[in-house]
């Protein structure tokens, strides 16, 4: 909200300086956001009269004037095309700076004629780009004077950040008042004289919206003569940074900031028909005066006339029906919005106006007949003509509400000791009226334009809620509410500043976690794929459905109807998919060796909410080139590496997983897996995408990928942490190659090995498979490594015997393998 200190002055009585009144502001909660003294970098120029203009002796192009600057006749060198003799001049005298050019002058001699000073251009002045010629001044233009002055430009402009719900203090008066109260001057009076009607007739209302609006007022006023404004309307206009148009719309300009009541003008010969009626929109198009077209919705509300939608209300008005130079009849609407209805049709249309600004936050209703005759004293002021007669729609909604305040909660809720005779005038001084006092409390009646005090609280219970309970919860909750919004204002008038900060309650000694277990998981195993050389990548959650059909189904469930562009209407079965795109992309640019990885959602209608999170990288290419190994194409065991490091990372019990080629069939069926943590619960799968794949979506080969379900992944169990397990007895190692069918999984031995001796056997591995010319046909060798951990005593050679015999016999059980 900007506003300058003149036109503040014009609603507040006051000598305060502006340093005075802008630490005021911020005190009280009307944070300011900066000040803006334009006439500073003018300070030193003055009006000057150019007394003569005589030819330069030494130079074609340049003129010697004789200037006089109010204390003295000084001679200056000027090349302006337009310096003459007898025109009002900008002098800058030496030891100033000009804007402009960034120097400073000093006191020269250009071709033999000494120049004491500088009359000055727009553009020098830093007022614009013109340099075609000084500024001229008007006759009128006192010699002397400083020009900051003479132009108005020494009045300070203010900026401060208003809250939403401070929807009265977008106007100066609403700033005033505040101030006001904070001790800072005295509010003038606002008591508009009503101008009786000179005729009868004009346009008149109907409401058939009465949700978007309840109440509508308007006056016809004819004969009138619109034309630029005055200087000093044009003048507050443009220091808060808006542009003067005529003088009928900028009346409802000055009264949106000055009063924080937005107005419209009708050009009334541009109206067809007599009524004007809000309604909904039912997909018509409006031309706005910002120039572009809008199509209405039926949660839009329309004032239209028999023509169609003259304005989007309380939002944008209509460029057919605009004031300009030849209105000579003009109808003021002054109306009264639901400000959520405001707020979703301007968000709805991406309009931002200040007529919405105010709206969405909630207007004064009270002032609507006393801002109607402001409006038509300012209007018949400017632009003559007659008043007609008011004509209204519905009527003044019932605002008034009480709050109540107890004296001993300032002290408690607010930490402050304020008496309750200070508290009582300070919410007199703020526009409270005191219904009811005694020694404990306070109840007073809200003003018509502070609607965030006490405003109507909609509790979301449950149905289930007995409705006594309900009720009584509401009623609570409406009077802690207002009561807390009086301390506020009490709190406020005396300085937020001054309120004694107080640290939050703690909850215990130690803090508890800021992140959840799933958090942590994401942000190691984030850490973990890149520490391993993997890329991170953020890419769409949709691509083209026919691309997102290839790895996965694709339900019409997850299509999207609005896409951002055609080619990215469906939500990606998993971000593989869009790691390969990207992958492609790369290659197609020269950098065919790429690793990624990607944390974001994979969507499905199966799972919770629609989609899982999941945890998936992807190679292609090749590995690089070094002196320990040559560069070899990717192959499954190098995602199966990352997918093992993320799990053991996020700790993943790696004895419990299982290894299955049931695996999508978007891979290679005979090189990837998919990964379980017991025969039900799925982790995630790896492997080669499938070639009709890479070949039907032109993917470079071979590509590689993993991915991981971090919803999956079980919480950790909490367990009491105890001394570490350190075995005094040496392990023992003991090899074991078994024969077996080729179509054995290696897993399958491991696992019949691991619960042989359960109490021994701490660890087994696999370390070697041979098929060959030695091996039987259908045959396979499987090696594998047993580790013997002893606890209570060095094992014999006998129980070493009897444990390797049961893990063969395990093995044989298991698989029907023969020992080698």
């Amino acid at each position: 909200m900007k506003f300058t200190l003149s036109w503040l002055k014009t609603h507040l009585d006051t000598d305060a300086s502006l340093d005075t009144i802008t630490e005021t502001l911020t005190q009280i909660g009307l944070e300011l956001e900066g000040v803006e003294d334009r006439g500073a970098p003018l300070a030193s120029f003055v009006v000057a009269h150019v007394v003569e203009a005589l030819p330069h002796p030494n130079a074609d192009r340049l003129r010697a004037c004789k200037v006089d600057t109010g204390s003295g006749i000084v001679s200056v060198v000027c090349g302006a095309p337009n310096a003459r003799s007898g025109i009002k001049a900008v002098f800058a005298p030496p030891g100033s700076y000009i804007p402009g050019t960034d120097m400073t002058l000093k006191v020269g001699e250009i071709r033999g004629v000494q120049s004491a000073g500088m009359l000055l251009s727009p553009r020098e002045m830093g007022l614009g780009e013109d340099h075609s010629g000084i500024i001229e001044l008007p006759a009128s233009a006192p010699v002397g004077q400083s020009y900051a002055v003479y132009s108005g430009m020494d009045d300070p402009v203010i900026e401060v950040s208003v809250t939403p719900n401070r929807g009265d203090c977008f106007s100066v008066r609403g700033i005033a008042r505040d101030l006001a109260a904070a001790g800072i001057g005295t509010l003038k009076p606002f008591a508009p004289e009503v101008i009786p009607p000179k005729f009868d007739g004009g346009p008149t209302w109907r409401i058939d919206f009465p949700e978007a609006c309840p109440w509508i007022i308007g006056r016809t006023v004819r004969g009138v003569k619109n034309s630029p404004s005055p200087k000093w309307l044009q003048d507050r206009l443009t220091s808060i940074g808006l542009r003067p148009i005529n003088a009928l719309v900028d009346v409802t300009n000055f009264f949106t900031f000055d009063l924080g009541r937005p107005l419209h003008v009708f050009d009334v010969a541009k109206l067809k028909g007599s009524v004007l009626t809000l309604r909904r929109g039912a997909g018509e198009t409006m031309r706005a005066l910002n120039g572009k077209d809008y199509v209405l919705s039926p949660e839009d509300c329309a004032i239209c006339d028999d023509a169609g939608v003259q304005s989007i209300a309380g939002v944008i008005g209509g460029e057919p029906t605009g004031c300009d130079e030849g209105t000579t009849e003009v109808f003021i609407e002054c109306a009264l919005f639901d400000p959520v209805r405001i707020a979703l049709t301007g968000r709805r249309h991406q309009i931002i106006s200040d007529a919405r600004q105010r709206f969405e936050r909630g207007l004064d209703p009270a002032l609507m007949p006393a801002a109607v005759e402001a409006a038509t004293a300012l209007i018949l002021d400017l632009c003559g003509g007659e008043p007609g007669t008011v004509t209204a729609a519905g009527a003044e909604p019932k605002w008034q509400r009480e709050a109540t305040m107890r004296y001993a909660r300032i002290r408690d809720f607010g930490g402050s000791d304020i008496g309750a005779d200070d508290a009582a005038l300070s919410l007199e001084r703020l526009g409270f009226a005191i219904r009811h006092r005694d020694a404990e409390k306070v109840t007073v009646s809200v003003p018509s334009w502070r609607n965030d005090v006490a405003a109507p609280i909609l509790l979301d219970q449950p149905a289930t809620l007995d409705r006594a309970k309900a009720a009584k919860a509401a009623d609570g909750c409406a009077a802690v509410e207002g009561e807390n919004d009086l301390i506020e204002e009490v709190l406020r008038l005396r300085g937020l500043d001054a309120v004694p900060p107080v640290s939050l309650p703690r909850s215990g000694p130690v803090p508890p976690a800021t992140l959840t277990p799933r958090q942590q998981r994401t942000a190691v195993a984030r850490r973990t794929l890149a520490a391993a050389g993997l890329v991170e990548c953020v890419t769409f959650s949709f691509m083209a459905r026919d691309e997102a059909a290839h790895f996965g189904a694709v339900p019409d469930a997850l299509r999207l109807t609005n896409p951002i562009a055609a080619d990215l209407d469906q939500l990606r079965p998993t971000p593989v998919a869009t790691l390969a795109l990207s992958a492609k992309r790369n290659a197609a640019r020269g950098y065919g060796d790429v690793a990624l990885f990607e944390i974001g959602p994979a969507f499905a209608v199966d799972a919770p909410d629609g989609q899982r999170l999941v945890a998936a990288g992807l190679r292609a290419g090749s590995t690089p080139r070094s002196w320990l190994a040559p560069s070899r194409p990717f192959d499954a065991m190098d995602v199966k590496a990352d997918l093992w490091a993320m799990l053991a990372a996020i700790g993943v019990p790696m004895d419990a997983l299982m290894v299955t080629a049931d695996a999508p069939s978007f891979l290679h069926p005979g090189r990837s897996a998919t990964v379980r943590q017991g025969p039900k619960q799925t982790l995630g799968w790896f492997g080669e995408l499938h070639p009709r794949l890479l070949a039907a979506l032109d993917l470079p080969a071979p590509m590689v990928a993993f991915e991981l379900n971090l919803d999956a992944v079980a919480d950790p169990k909490r367990r009491k942490k105890g001394a570490p397990d350190l075995p005094a007895f040496q392990p023992l190692r003991r090899d074991f190659a078994f024969v077996v069918d080729s179509g054995v999984a290696a897993d399958a031995v491991i696992r019949a090995a691991r619960g042989a001796e359960r109490t021994l056997i701490t660890a087994v591995s696999l370390f070697d498979v041979y098929e060959g010319e030695k091996m039987a046909e259908g045959k396979k060798s499987l090696a594998i490594e047993v580790t013997f951990q002893p606890r209570e005593r060095t094992l014999t050679d006998a129980e070493i015997e009897a444990a390797s015999q049961k893990v063969v016999a395990a093995v044989a059980k298991a698989t029907g393998a023969m020992l080698r």
